[in-house]
Order: C-alpha cells, then structure tokens, then sequence
C-alpha cells in the first residue's frame, strides 16, 4: 500500500525543473478557466460547480494521482455522463454521487486494477471519442439559440433530442447575438495558436466577447454571480434511500472516471521524458479527487487529456505544475469572481464547440477506417451506440465487439491438417495418418478441429503433432481428449508426438494422455512415433479396415 501513497520521490525532479512546471501550471490554469466554467453549465450544475472541481480534483489528483504531468478536473465526458443523471435525481445528488464514485474509484486502485484499461482496443477508444465531441457539440446548441437555459429537469437524457428541441424553440432574436459571441471565441481559438503557441486563444475570446456583451448592451445570458470564496467541507446525504438510487450512476461514473483518467495518464507518459505512470495509484488519486470536489460541492472528475497534453507541451515535468494550476484557478475565485460571472453563456458554448471539434482528428478516423473491417466496425459501433444510448454500455458492446473479432481471428489461425509420411513409402503407410495442429487451441476453434479429425478414415493409427501448438485453454485440451476417445473407440490407435512442457499439466489433469491406450504412445519426436505406427500396421492382418 506504501505505493500507493505520496512520497518525496515523487519531487525528485524540481530542482531542474520548477521553472518550467511554474510557468506550464499558469499557463494550463489559464485554458482551464473557461472549459471548467463551461463544463459546470453543460453538465447541468452551475459554472462555480466546475470552478470548485477544477481546483479541488486538481489539487488532489496531483498530490496522490499516479502520474507526474496529469491534470484533473471536469471534463467533457463527464458532462455527458452527469447531465441525464442531474435530470433524474437533481443537481443536489451530484455531491453525494461524486463521493460514491469516488469510493468505488480508490478501492479499484487499492485492489490493483489499473491495468484493466489495456484491455479497450484502439479502435472503441477512438470511437468513444468521438461519440463524446458530438455530444459535447450539441450539448451548446440550447446555449446559442436561448436566453434560457432549460432546468435539469427539461433536459433530454439525449443530446441530439435536446438539440432538435432546443431549435424547435428557439428565440431567432437571441441567436445571432449569441452566435456571434461564439464565433468570436472560435476565431480567437483558431487564430491565436497561428500567431504564437503561448497565446491563450480561448480566454482572449472571451474576455473580447464580454467586454463586447458589456459595452453593447447586447441580451447575452452571462454566468451570473459567483463567490468570491471557496465553499466549506459539507458530507452529502448518504442515507439508505440516496444509497440506492444512485448505486448504479455512481457505478457508471466510476467506470468513465478510471477509464479516462488511466488513458489520459497513459497518453501524457508517451508525450514527453515524464516518468512512468502507475495505474493503480492513479486511480487511487482520483477517486481521492472526486471524495474531495463531492464534499466541497464539485462534481466528479477524471483526468483531462486536452489539459494534461498543454501542461506536458509547456513544460510541466512535475506535480508541482498541477498545483499551481489549481492555485492559479483558486486566485480567479478570490480576486476575479465578479468578471468572470459576467462572461455570456454563448462564450462559454464556442470554447466547448471548438474544444469538441478538435477532440477529433481527421487523420485518426482515416487510419481507423482504413485498417480492417472489424476494427472500423468497432469503431462506429462505439461511437453510434456513445451518441445514441450511454458511454459505458458503448464501451462495454465496443469491447465486446472486439473481443468477438478477436476470438475469430484466432480460431481461424487454428491450423488442422494431414500431412505426407517423409522418406521412402513403405507397405502400410497409407493406413498412417499424420495430423499436424498449429497455432493457439481455444473453444473457438475447438469444433472445427474435432471435425477435421473425424473426418479421416480408412486408417489404422493416427499421429498427432502437436510440437507447433500455441496457447490451449480448457476448451480446447478437452477437445483433444474426446479425439483421442472417438478415435480409439472406432478402433484407430492414437499416437501424440511433441508434447510441450508447458501444456503437459493441462493435458494431464483434463485427461488427453490419460485416453492413450498405452502411456508409451507418446513421443517427443517424429520418425519414433511413424516407427511405432509402422509397427501396428504390421501387426495388423491383411486385408483388415478402420
């Protein structure tokens, strides 16, 4: 468990690098600003709700999280996953949930299971991304097209519904103000990074689109007053009845906040010389982060890539970038409150809309697409299933999905074939049969290589090579023990040659050498068990048939 827990290892590096992480942790505090005010309004909570989980889940994650470089707070899958949930339940459950998955989160650390995200291919993270941009893009459609932002409770648990129902009553007198306003964000996001990489695009839109919205007195929605403090410790209501109806959406957003968390800290591992992460402490970090953001009335976070990746390519190497990012978002609250509550809705909509856009990358998709049918399958699969019904049963079906492809590819790279006796033919030898199994033996296949078998007549002995096979499950060993049998009840000796060490026990305790007639019927190389065979063969009477 000490590794789990922080250590003074994990500074080992500051001497050489604090200038660097200082100026990254000012630099990501400073795009984090808008995406945590603005992803405290989509997920249908309130912008001081994102303020309040960027800076606590910011601070814990990097003292306790499992990487040097990451960077938590809200995100926007997250936001996908709470907003249909704030419809259900209310706002004022998302506390207690945050500190439900959050449990969940840490003991899934504690009991070691990191490592588990290896196991989403490529291709369903690909489209759970992209399942995630849309949604996040049509999620700001009923901040352009209304002054009125719709209660939780008159939100549709699907974004493309509450987008079409957004347009359906829009006010057309507000939009053009309103897409103005995020264009002018877009613009600035777009251009800004052209004319310097340092440039923060996205706070300059929007302090343009306020400055704009104040001076013009335009009728732009602002986020409203925000306090200038941080709120106190509160423990949410647990009681049995809370318990039980958010068990299961404290599960799911225990699911979406490993998982993104544990991809975000395995991409930020390959951006740069970082360190290795650890899964499991890294899990151990955010449950501690969404524990902490649910008691300060945050909502539940996970690792953000989009921010970690600007922390890594501005020069973060330490936790130390991190905090002060959450300690640059902390001097906002304490000495900006009032500014930032008079930044328009729709300003906060283009950086989300922008955000979204570039969660998606042309190339990817082009190369996903491009690779196998399976694999692209698996990819719109994801991603349809993401848009239309929920994150993780999209994760869960694209998994599944690949793992069905999988299974298929390797029962098809189960070889079964009768090969030619070597050397001169001799009398007999057309009652040899040499049947050659290669490659792994799963349940998959397990059919198709009882069938060929079977299949073979006309035969006395049958020796069955076996030197060349791969992995063998259960499955797969008991399907070698009914050949054996069928083979000898019909009277056809069954010789095994090439036996691999590794699979000797297995074949023992599931009974493939047990069904040999004799235990010496089994050989370690080829030209003593086709001697043997000969040897039955000769012994036969003429004339006689299998």
């Amino acid at each position: 468990m000490r590794e789990l827990l922080p250590s003074l290892g994990d500074y080992r590096l500051l001497r050489r690098t604090w200038r660097g992480d200082l100026l990254a942790g000012v630099t990501v505090g400073i795009v984090a600003l808008p995406l945590a005010l603005g992803f405290g309004v989509s997920s249908g909570l309130s912008a001081e709700a994102g303020l309040v989980t960027a800076i606590v889940a910011g601070l814990l994650a990097a003292v306790f999280g499992g990487s040097n470089v990451q960077v938590s707070g809200p995100t926007g899958a997250m936001v996908v996953v709470l907003l249909p949930i704030v419809a259900a339940h209310g706002a004022g459950a998302v506390a207690a949930l945050s500190v439900m998955a959050g449990v969940v989160v840490l003991a899934a650390g504690a009991l070691r299971l990191g490592r588990a995200v290896s196991f989403v291919p490529w291709p369903v993270i690909e489209g759970f991304t992209l399942g995630i941009a849309v949604i996040i893009f049509l999620q700001q459609i009923p901040l352009i097209v209304s002054p009125i932002t719709p209660s939780a409770g008159e939100h549709s648990a699907n974004a493309v519904v509450a987008a079409v129902q957004a347009i359906a009553n829009a006010d057309w007198a507000y939009v053009p103000w309103a897409a103005g306003a995020a264009a002018i964000v877009a613009a600035c996001m777009l251009v800004a990074p052209r004319i310097h990489a340092a440039l923060p695009g996205s706070l300059i839109g929007i302090v343009f689109a306020t400055v704009l919205a104040a001076v013009l007195a335009t009728p732009l929605a602002t986020i409203g007053v925000l306090p200038s403090s941080l709120p106190l410790p509160v423990l949410p209501m647990l009681d049995p009845a809370t318990l039980g109806e958010l068990a299961v959406p404290a599960l799911t957003v225990a699911a979406l906040a490993a998982l993104e968390s544990l991809l975000s800290a395995r991409v930020a591992a390959s951006l740069a010389d970082t360190g290795p992460y650890d899964p499991d402490r890294e899990l151990v970090g955010q449950g501690i982060a969404s524990i902490g953001s649910g008691l300060l009335g945050g909502m539940p976070a996970t690792g953000a890539i989009a921010r970690t990746a600007v922390n890594v390519r501005s020069g973060g190497r330490t936790r130390l970038a991190s905090i002060v990012h959450a300690l640059v978002l902390v001097g906002v609250v304490l000495v900006a409150a009032g500014p930032v509550g008079a930044i328009p809705l729709a300003a906060l909509a283009g950086v989300l809309m922008v955000t979204a856009l570039r969660m998606v990358h042309a190339r990817t998709v082009r190369s996903v697409l491009r690779s196998t049918r399976s694999d692209a399958a698996a990819f719109i699969v994801t991603a349809v299933i993401t848009v239309s019904f929920d994150l993780i049963v999209a994760v869960a079906i694209g998994v599944v999905f690949a793992g069905v492809v999988a299974l298929r590819r390797v029962s098809r790279a189960t070889g079964v074939q009768r090969e030619a006796l070597a050397g001169a033919p001799e009398p007999g030898d057309e009652r040899i049969a040499i049947v050659r199994i290669d490659g792994p033996l799963f349940f998959t296949a397990a059919d198709r290589v009882f069938d060929t078998v079977m299949h073979i007549s006309g035969v006395s002995v049958v020796i069955l090579r076996m030197s060349q096979l791969e992995l063998v499950d259960a499955s797969g060993a008991r399907i070698l023990t009914e050949i054996v049998q069928s083979l000898e009840r019909r009277g056809v000796t069954v010789l095994i040659k090439g036996v691999q060490p590794g699979h000797e026990e297995l074949f023992r305790t599931v009974g493939v050498l047990d069904s040999l007639r004799h235990h010496n019927h089994l050989f370690d190389t080829l030209p003593a068990a086709v001697e043997h065979a000969r040897s039955h063969v000769r012994r036969e009477p003429r004339g006689l048939t299998a």
